[in-house]
């Protein structure tokens, strides 16, 4: 019990994940080289890695950090897409300009090197990758915002709602926003899939998470030393990625098609 308790104060972000996910069966930074490289088996069913530590422990600890990270650098993106797309479509003239040259200037980086380009000036640690994500990942989501503000500013109930003399801010959160979330939340269900896989290609390069707190994108990058006798070590982390992004997306797939049936009958 004590050890259980000290690895809980030393890794307080355990907490959340065993709370959300079934009891992990082996402490996930336990080490043990007796039991190292050890296949599939009922006391290990996910094996073991190079240390002797049990890669379904660190995987379940892994999914919980992998979806957080996720879900809070779509949240940043989405702030900031919200603020300033709705400013730039809602005011348009100058104000629209402006804020669509800032978009267009980073969109101009790749979204993977300008992670690279925020990660290197802050720690790894995971609230960093989730900011830097974060700040990657807006300008796709601002212009989806200033699209549909566009469009909805110079809709009748706008024009009404100017006429009884509403603020610009009761108009943008009250009568606008409300009608231009739907490709927003569509948008989110992509991103988050986006979130995961970038989080886990920086771990796999060394620019994530870092060992010895599991990620899926570390124990991948650990596979590539040995692929040839340890198969499992790239197999289960590489499932675990491939169906979270396919069902994120599949989700995204889904609420399209429900925002929009015209593309379902197409």
């Amino acid at each position: 019990m004590q050890k259980d308790w000290d690895y809980l104060r030393d890794h307080p972000e355990s907490e959340d994940t065993e709370a959300t996910f079934p009891p992990i069966p082996f402490d996930p930074l336990s080490q043990s080289l007796t039991e190292r490289l050890r296949p599939p088996s009922s006391r290990h069913l996910f094996g073991t890695d190079n240390l002797g530590r049990d890669i379904l422990s660190r995987m379940i600890h892994s999914t919980g950090l992998s979806l957080r990270i996720g879900f809070i650098a779509v949240g940043i993106a989405t702030i900031i897409g919200l603020i300033l797309g709705s400013i730039a479509g809602y005011y348009a003239g100058w104000v629209d300009i402006v804020i669509s040259r800032v978009i267009e200037v980073f969109i101009c980086f790749p979204f993977f090197f300008l992670i690279l380009i925020v990660i290197a000036f802050l720690p790894p640690r995971p609230e960093n990758i989730m900011v830097a994500i974060g700040v990657a990942s807006w300008p796709g989501l601002a212009r989806y915002v200033r699209a549909e503000f566009l469009r909805n500013r110079e809709q009748e109930f706008v024009a009404a709602a100017r006429a009884l003399g509403y603020s610009d801010a009761r108009i943008i959160f009250r009568h606008v926003l409300p009608n231009s979330l739907t490709p927003v939340l569509v948008s989110m269900s992509f991103r988050i899939a986006g979130a995961i896989l970038s989080e886990a290609a920086l771990s796999f390069l060394g620019f994530g998470i870092q060992p010895p707190t599991p990620s899926w994108g570390n124990i991948l990058s650990l596979a590539r030393v040995y692929i040839e006798t340890a198969w499992w070590l790239a197999l289960f982390p590489g499932i675990a990625i491939f169906i979270t992004v396919t069902a994120y997306n599949l989700v995204g797939e889904g609420m399209r098609d429900a925002a929009d049936p015209k593309l379902m009958r197409a």
